[in-house]
């Protein structure tokens, strides 16, 4: 046998991961094999492996007679729709993908070459955790990865995918990435398994209540995304990709659809109803104001009084925060201000121009929400807005009262347009509300209480509560008809397109984490 003979047998023998059989028995629990998923992501015949003959050198617990072809992890580099992306996708054929000193080693090695390329990086994660043949190597290994997900973060995309489980400290690595993908039924994440929680608490809690997909895109926000397999959950990668820029210097590629800039819709005058306690859909004007068939929502499923997620207008990626009627009223609470603060770090870090659209009655009021320090949380709302240098314009739709009307990007938070609807209510509070303590005595000392309170709540309206005190002072732009939202919004992000601006030099500022 010759040498390319021998080459390309090694080659075929590495690729088989750990055998035909364990591969049967990935498919038969209803998964892909590590080759299989980077094959899927990547444009085809674009992948090129880097480390492939890589082996550990452990030698401790017959470590020495354990084959594990590409040590349990294979990496490389290819393409997504023609761009530059890198890759590594954890092998449970191979040692269950249990992280060694060699198969961390193979995973910084790509993360150092994604950041010096300024690539995006996509990590699929399947892997029984720590090698604990390995001991502290492997915990080094951890170690290694975790500091170059922060070097990286704000610098390239970085995407997490648990296509199988994820526990223990390998979990700290996904959580220090852009955005987290699971998949149902297969998908695992967990700092401690049902037997270690059992032991020490006496609970009892199945895998998947505890860590699996609806788990984490519900209930702990710690997930962006859920789909119901690998192959959907793949497609929807590569969407979310064509938002991004590859880095930070970048901007975000166009996507032309040939929907009209122009365009300017007559149901948008309908759409919120006159009764201010009444809900509607907001994502309804998300996807009329949209590039047709563009809004790509971002953690769907949780704390959904806030809607976060990417646009197109005019075929530019836009970042999108929104308050949603139809959920607590669209009030802000502590997961609705941990879910926008962090979208709207992620759109500054990468160029992502912010639109806001607001209806907002405050900050959901409660001891649990007080004792779970709202304070706290919803100023990392505050921090994040005030932060971002990328272009953002805020529209009012109904209601912006109080600290949740600065809160949603107001223009002293440096929102660079802000339009309002004529049915828009800017004010400290709601104008019963305000009424009820404003014209207390009026209102008491009345033949007709009832009456008098209607009439009071319309003075405050239309002398406070109203959209043009707001756009006398400056605070509002303009006050626009609703259905030609679209061609200015698309006109105010053309305008801000060259928009630059500083921040005084510092080492870091403290976020209110």
């Amino acid at each position: 046998m010759n040498k390319i003979e021998k080459l390309l047998e090694a080659n075929t023998k590495i690729e088989l991961g750990g055998g035909q059989k364990r591969i049967d028995k990935q498919h038969a629990s209803g998964k892909l094999t590590a080759r299989e998923r980077i094959n899927l992501l990547l444009d085809e015949g674009s992948f090129v492996e880097i480390d492939k003959f890589v082996k550990h050198r452990s030698t401790s617990f017959d470590m020495a007679e354990v084959d594990a072809p590409a040590d349990g992890v294979v990496t490389g580099y290819g393409t997504v729709d023609g761009r530059l992306v890198f890759v590594y996708a954890q092998d449970f054929t191979v040692v269950g993908g249990s992280l060694g000193e060699m198969h961390a080693a193979k995973i910084c090695k790509i993360q150092d070459m994604a950041l010096k390329m300024g690539a995006p990086i996509i990590g699929m994660n399947d892997s029984g955790g720590a090698r604990i043949q390995e001991g502290v190597d492997a915990l080094s290994g951890y170690g290694k990865i975790f500091y170059r997900n922060t070097i990286a973060s704000g610098v390239i995309p970085q995407i997490s995918v648990i296509m199988g489980p994820c526990a223990g400290g390998a979990v700290y690595s996904p959580a220090l990435t852009d955005f987290i993908f699971m998949v149902e039924k297969t998908s695992m994440m967990f700092i401690t398994g049902p037997q270690v929680i059992k032991s020490v608490t006496g609970e009892e809690v199945t895998q998947e209540e505890l860590g699996g997909a609806k788990t984490h895109n519900t209930i702990s926000g710690v997930a962006h995304f859920k789909d119901d397999s690998e192959e959907a959950c793949i497609e929807r990668i590569k969407l979310l990709l064509s938002y991004l820029p590859s880095n930070n210097v970048e901007d975000a590629p166009i996507f032309l659809t040939g929907d009209d800039i122009n365009r300017v819709d007559e149901k948008l005058n309908e759409i919120v109803p006159e009764n201010p306690n009444k809900p509607y859909d907001m994502k309804e004007v998300i996807n009329i104001i949209a590039d047709k068939d563009s809004f790509l929502e971002v953690q769907p499923l949780y704390a959904q009084n806030i809607i976060t997620g990417f646009i197109r207008l005019n075929g530019k990626s836009i970042g999108v925060i929104a308050n949603q009627p139809r959920v607590l009223a669209g009030c802000l609470d502590i997961n609705a201000s941990d879910k926008a603060g962090r979208f709207i770090r992620t759109c500054d870090a990468f160029n992502i121009p912010l639109l806001n659209l607001v209806d907002v009655p405050g900050f959901l009021p409660g001891t649990n929400q007080e004792y779970g320090g709202i304070i706290r949380h919803g100023a990392k709302m505050l921090y994040a807005y005030s932060e971002a240098t990328v272009p953002k314009v805020t529209v009012i739709l109904r209601k912006a009262y109080g600290g949740a009307y600065l809160a949603m990007c107001s223009k002293d938070l440096g929102a660079d347009q802000v339009y309002a609807w004529p049915n828009a209510e800017i004010a400290v509070m709601g104008p019963e509300g305000a009424a009820n303590i404003i014209f207390k005595n009026d209102i008491k000392n009345s033949e007709d209480p009832i009456e008098t309170r209607k009439e009071k709540i319309e003075e405050y309206r239309n002398t406070v509560a109203n959209p043009y005190i707001a756009a006398q002072r400056g605070f509002v732009d303009d006050v626009i008809v609703p259905s030609i939202t679209r061609p200015r919004l698309i006109s105010a992000f053309e305008m801000l397109e060259t928009k630059r601006e500083n921040r005084p030099s510092k080492k870091h500022g403290n976020l209110p984490v």
